[in-house]
């Protein structure tokens, strides 16, 4: 699996710009990707804060991830942060998945985007299917500059680290 997507990340947007990241419960076909990029495109054309236009970015990554992205060039909040999840529910109900469930974590097994409830990482990390080497989701960033730099992480550089070292206590 191709895991590079900096590349695909508009350059011209500050490193402030917010990122909001919506892990779907399972990968879109191809016809389902084409469909959600079309309604991104059109929600990224209409998007406004105050009434003022927000430079946006919004794309479907791995299949199953949606991202947002908003430049500071207006104060995104409020109303224009309901209206992007306002589309994220709308990608919801169309195909039918949970795109809002913190409780499953992303990784990169077998060359796969793999799900896994957080109530099973203990029992993945004890018989490794997990270890501290295997690639992570974290769909906490909240900028450019961490969407770039710690999206994409190994396990014992993020916030699951302290699942390491609990099973070697």
């Amino acid at each position: 699996m191709d895991i590079s997507y900096s590349h695909l990340i508009p350059t011209n947007f500050s490193d402030n710009a917010k990122v909001w990241i919506y892990q779907s419960s399972r990968k879109f076909t191809i016809n389902e990707a084409l469909q959600i990029e079309a309604i991104l495109d059109d929600f990224i054309a209409q998007w406004q804060s105050h009434g003022i236009p927000v430079k946006g970015f919004a794309t479907l990554f791995f299949g199953q991830f949606l991202v947002f992205m908003a430049d500071d060039n207006v104060d995104v909040s409020g109303c224009s942060t309901s209206s992007s999840v306002d589309v994220v529910k709308q990608v919801e109900k169309i195909f039918n998945v949970e795109m809002f469930n913190r409780q499953n974590l992303a990784f990169v097994v077998k060359d796969e985007v793999q799900l896994l409830p957080l109530a099973q990482l203990n029992y993945a990390l004890s018989n490794s299917f997990i270890t501290a080497n295997t690639l992570y989701f974290n769909n906490t960033v909240t900028n450019k500059n961490t969407l770039l730099s710690n999206w994409i992480i190994p396990v014992n550089k993020s916030w699951l680290k302290t699942k390491l070292s609990n099973l070697s206590a």
